[in-house]
């Protein structure tokens, strides 16, 4: 059975867009909890849960569907194709509304209200444990220092970094194609012949 790499592209297209959206309002999701939360556990297992968890288990389940809808066999380079194509779309959608348009529109303060919050619970939490106040100085001046280093990004970080998640999807591309290649079997007539 051949696979029409239109409609493998189209599909991958479609599909890209739904993961895209998706990964778009985990994010937002993430970003709220993060401002609106106190608790130190929360701040760190949200944004694994939501940047990580999910979108693999959302991966996961669109390209079984993916597979499915164009036939159910796919070799690994068709595969790993679709996949890709998948990602790359889901990466431009999440580029435009995540990163230009919630980013600089709708929360164009979105890296403060992030350190602040940040800040104000792993304060706390020193606080709680009785840490002293040089280590509680220390570690808010690190999270300020992490912080400052995303504050200056420039055109050529931003290119850099679109190259950088570009060959880390073409990667994850094949990783994912490897578990989801499902070859069409060819017939032996003499395969289970124990003379031959």
């Amino acid at each position: 059975m051949s696979i029409d790499m239109k409609q493998l592209r189209i599909t991958g297209v479609i599909f890209g867009l739904v993961l895209g959206v998706a990964l778009t309002i985990f994010s937002i999701i993430s970003f709220y909890v993060m401002i609106t939360t106190s608790s130190v556990i929360l701040l760190s297992a949200v944004p694994f849960i939501f940047s990580v968890l999910l979108p693999i288990v959302l991966v996961i389940i669109l390209c079984f569907n993916f597979r499915k809808k164009i036939g159910g066999i796919w070799n690994l380079r068709q595969a790993a194709t679709g996949i890709f194509i998948m990602f790359f779309a889901a990466f431009i959608v999440q580029f435009i509304l995540r990163d230009q348009l919630f980013a600089k529109v709708v929360e164009p303060n979105m890296l403060q209200k992030t350190e602040k919050a940040m800040s104000t619970a792993v304060s706390s939490f020193l606080k709680q444990s009785k840490a002293s106040p040089q280590d509680i100085a220390k570690k808010m001046n690190e999270i300020k220092a992490q912080f400052e280093g995303q504050k200056d990004f420039s055109i050529g970080k931003q290119i850099e970094g679109m190259g950088i998640s570009i060959i880390f999807m073409f990667v994850l591309a094949i990783v994912f194609a490897a578990f989801f290649k499902n070859e069409q079997q060819a017939y032996s007539p003499n395969a289970n012949d124990p003379s031959v």
